[in-house]
């Protein structure tokens, strides 16, 4: 099984083993691999007679040699063991069918198949019915996280596929692979050759993955492996393989020559396609085993040539059968050196047993031990940097689970997920979408609808040519969001283990009653404790909630702690993100910060702050630097500060230091930005403006910069702002001390009679939306609002009154009673003092005066000079 590395580039020579801490992945080896083709030989002394003694049938063809002796094997015995070399590409639903039909065909008694073969005694969990692809084997060095590698398997993989075979046969299932203890201990080679992309060159295609679509994977006719596997030899030819490819394909001889000796009469290896000419092994093959004669029908994208015949430019002995491919040969024709499986010198020949073993001997090793961990279509993905990964890992699914009709299922699942986000889409969408992209194919030449071809029709017919629902739809189903299972008879994985040893380090016992902990920031034992417990809340893994803290101060944590079963399936899910809590916590922090904007970045760093990961932390805060220098919009800068703002609480206490510089930058490129930003908004932006003003506002609180004041009163003195960011700009002002002219004055200009009654009420609300308490200190204003409203006519009043409703409806029910209490208790200053007609004769103001004040300041009505009316 090929494996997935994210040391290195795609390249023939390389596994495609991940190699845990690094952001890209690359095959290791075999990372673009194509089919295999099928060889055959004449039994020209009487009869067809199949090799029995020892032959090598290539990729799914049941060879025959020429029997130069009068009828019988050519082989050296009757009976002897039978070898099929089925090369494939990797995560190839194409190469998933024909390796499947071909094992049915041949039905081997051991399937020896590109992998570790320390995972030989995981085989077996392939088959439980908690397993799920896509799934990876994960080998590790115990001890040493860093040093891991995956090799992913989805339901398309035809390595997967093998193995489902064997164990529902019987037959015996093997990995045959260099082991997982040597690619570890080895340094992984440089990227070299991407076979897929030369030949998709030689065809004069300039998107590889297309080219194989129309080649294998949009077909279903038997013998296409075998045209591929004779351009791989045609690719290969003069090849030499060097450093770990070379160490790999001697190991894959020596197992094969292994399961001779141990007397398996059939076996079949699955391996990708450029090692296909390694393992054709001399000593397997019929001393008169002449190159392959390929009968694989004219593929339909491009004229055959009748056997026999010689087309034009062509060179001699081939003929064109696939677009791209170099030829097949022709009947007859004898092979070039080095390239058909009779070849036994030359730089084509494989080596010897003897010189596999010199190659092999003293290669270091380490001890490494291997389970099965979930994966997603995501990390399949060529474009989450895996090597030997597919563009479309979604789409590959589809044709592999649906090859009947798979564009007119693919077309009804995409109208199905535009309507659960309430676009309507209909039957007929999907008729003319079906017909779109079938006549896209024809007028390309194309035997099926690729994924380019349904795209464009669900850009076109199902989305109106709106570029968002298409996003979605490649979101969910062109790269996919499923998510892989493993049964819990998995062994465990090595994140669960590192969990368990930072729990009895940090002494915390996992337990099903809730548990209720406050930890002091200040100590090193309880700032272990919430770095792990927010690590694991980044992964998805809540064995602790956070709760109000008792007490004040940002040294003090308080948590509910509960261990349930489902948390043991959710370490093993999150173990495709690394080996240890940390590594795997920084490697999700970095995803999720791949495709974030500013706001979502700052919401992450606050969470990845107290979770404290330096491997993530410089990652993040380089994305929102990135984004914000790019971003010329105000409003993603506002919407990012405040949560960068909140982590500085941390100070010294969590190691957060280097954010003062970054939240300087923005609050600076936010007052330069802010007046332009707030001209010619309709009710709806004022509103979600006003509501990141707010935000900004206590950000530059707890910065103590005057800067963000000094904006606001710049401001301030436009006549066109809308209502509602006018008032709440001045009650900001206010409550700071920054208004230049008078609060009171300020609220009666802005209702005076000349404004319009909704901009008046925007104003106050955008005013009182601090609190309704100002009313009730300050009675300047409360007899400002009160004229405004009394001088409205009946009409303006109706058509205020909901703006009014929302304004004092947002005050909490005991303001609304001292407000009302307020003024009918007495009227406000400046208005007819008295409680009827005529009782202004029945007393002497002046006399009256000193008592009113008493009682007045008792009752807390008239404190006129409460002008600060901070709530």
């Amino acid at each position: 099984m090929p494996a997935e590395t994210a040391a290195a580039s795609p390249g023939p020579s390389e596994s495609r083993a991940e190699r845990q801490g690094e952001d890209t992945s690359a095959g290791r080896g075999g990372d673009t691999n194509v089919g295999g083709g099928q060889g055959q030989a004449r039994d020209t002394g009487g009869g067809r007679a199949e090799c029995r003694g020892g032959d090598t049938n290539v990729a799914g063809g049941e060879g025959r040699a020429r029997d130069t002796g009068g009828g019988g094997d050519a082989s050296a015995g009757r009976g002897g063991p039978r070898v099929w070399v089925l090369g494939v590409r990797h995560h190839g639903p194409g190469s998933a069918r024909a390796v499947r039909d071909e094992l049915t065909r041949i039905r081997p008694d051991l399937v020896l198949v590109e992998g570790p073969p320390e995972a030989d005694g995981l085989v077996a969990l392939a088959a439980d019915a908690g397993m799920r692809p896509p799934v990876a084997l994960l080998a590790y060095v115990p001890g040493q996280p860093s040093r891991a590698a995956f090799w992913p398997f989805a339901e398309f993989s035809p390595e997967w596929q093998a193995i489902i075979y064997g164990i529902g046969t019987g037959a015996e299932v093997r990995f045959c692979d260099l082991p997982a203890g040597h690619s570890l201990a080895l340094d992984a080679d440089p990227a070299r050759r991407d076979p897929i992309g030369e030949l998709a060159r030689a065809a004069g295609y300039d998107d590889p993955e297309r080219w194989w679509e129309d080649l294998v994977e949009h077909r279903g006719e038997s013998g296409t492996l075998d045209v591929v596997a004779e351009a791989m030899r045609a690719v290969r030819d003069g090849h030499v393989a060097e450093g770990t490819e070379a160490r790999r394909e001697a190991y894959m001889r020596r197992t094969l020559r292994k399961a001779v000796r141990e007397g398996f009469a059939r076996i079949a290896v699955v391996c990708g396609a450029w090692h296909l000419p390694a393992l054709t092994l001399p000593e397997f093959t019929a001393p008169e085993f002449t190159a392959p004669e390929f009968t694989a029908p004219d593929l339909a994208l491009s004229r055959a040539t009748p056997p026999g015949s010689t087309p034009p430019g062509s060179a001699s002995g081939l003929t064109p059968s696939a677009p791209g491919l170099p030829g097949r040969r022709a009947s007859g024709s004898a092979p070039r050196a080095g390239t058909g499986p009779a070849a036994t010198d030359g730089p084509g020949r494989p080596p010897s047993a003897a010189e596999d073993e010199r190659l092999l001997r003293g290669l270091p090793r380490v001890r490494v031990e291997m389970t099965w961990v979930p994966w997603t279509h995501g990390r399949l993905a060529a474009g989450a940097g895996y090597g030997a990964g597919v563009a479309a890992p979604g789409w590959y699914e589809h044709l592999f689970t649906a090859p009947g009709h798979p564009v007119e299922r693919w077309l009804a699942r995409a109208a199905a997920i535009l309507r659960e986000e309430g676009l309507p889409v209909s039957s007929a969408h999907v008729i003319e979408a079906v017909r779109l992209a079938e006549g896209l194919a024809a007028l390309r030449g194309r035997p099926l609808a690729g994924l380019s071809e349904v795209t464009e029709a669900v850009r076109a017919v199902l989305c109106g040519g709106d570029e968002l629902p298409v996003e979605l739809v490649q979101r969910r189903m062109v790269v996919g969001e499923r998510l892989g299972r493993v049964p819990d008879s998995t062994p465990m994985v090595p994140l669960r283990r590192d969990l368990r040893d930072e729990q009895r380090r940090l002494r915390m016992k996992p337990e099903a009653l809730t548990g209720e902990h406050d930890l002091d920031l200040r100590r090193p034992l309880d700032l272990g404790r919430s770095r792990l417990l927010h690590r694991l809340a980044l992964l998805d893994v809540p064995w602790g909630t956070p709760r109000r803290a008792r007490g004040k101060g940002t040294f003090k944590e308080s948590w509910s702690l509960e261990w349930r079963p489902e948390l043991d399936v959710a370490l093993v899910e999150a173990a495709v993100w690394g080996i240890t809590v940390e590594a795997a916590a920084t490697s999700r922090v970095r995803d999720l910060a791949g495709g974030a904007g500013l706001p979502e970045l700052a919401s992450l760093v606050e969470r990845c702050l107290p979770a404290h990961l330096p491997g993530a932390l410089p990652y993040v805060l380089g994305r929102i630097e990135d984004r914000a220098a790019l971003d010329g919009e105000v409003r993603h800068l506002m919407g990012a500060l405040p949560a960068l703002v909140r982590t500085r609480r941390y100070g010294d206490v969590r190691g957060t230091e280097g954010l003062a510089g970054v939240t300087e930058s923005m609050l600076a490129r936010i007052c330069a930005g802010l007046s332009p930003a707030l001209t010619g908004l309709d009710e709806d932006a004022a509103r979600e403006m006003a509501a990141l003003v707010d935000g900004v506002h206590a950000a530059a609180g707890l910065m103590g910069s005057g800067r963000w004041l000094t904006t606001l009163a710049g401001i301030a003195r436009r006549d066109d702002l809308p209502g509602l960011l006018d008032g709440r700009i001045v009650r900001m002002l206010s409550d700071a001390g920054a208004l230049e002219d008078d609060v009171a004055a300020r609220m009666a200009r802005s209702m005076s009679p000349g404004n319009p009654p909704a901009r008046s009420a925007a104003w106050m609300e955008g005013f009182l939306s601090g609190g309704g308490l100002l009313l009730v200190h300050d009675a300047r204003l409360l007899a400002t609002v009160d004229a405004w409203l009394t001088g409205l006519s009946s009409q303006e009043f109706v058509d205020v009154l909901p703006l009014l409703r929302r304004t004092f409806g947002a005050f909490p029910a005991p303001e609304r009673r001292m407000i009302g209490r307020r003024v009918r208790s007495g009227s406000p200053p400046g208005s007819a003092s008295g409680s009827g007609p005529g009782d202004g004769a029945d007393y002497d103001d002046a006399l009256a005066a000193a008592a009113g004040r008493t009682v007045r300041e008792i009752l807390g009505h008239g404190m006129s000079g409460a002008t600060d009316g901070r709530p």
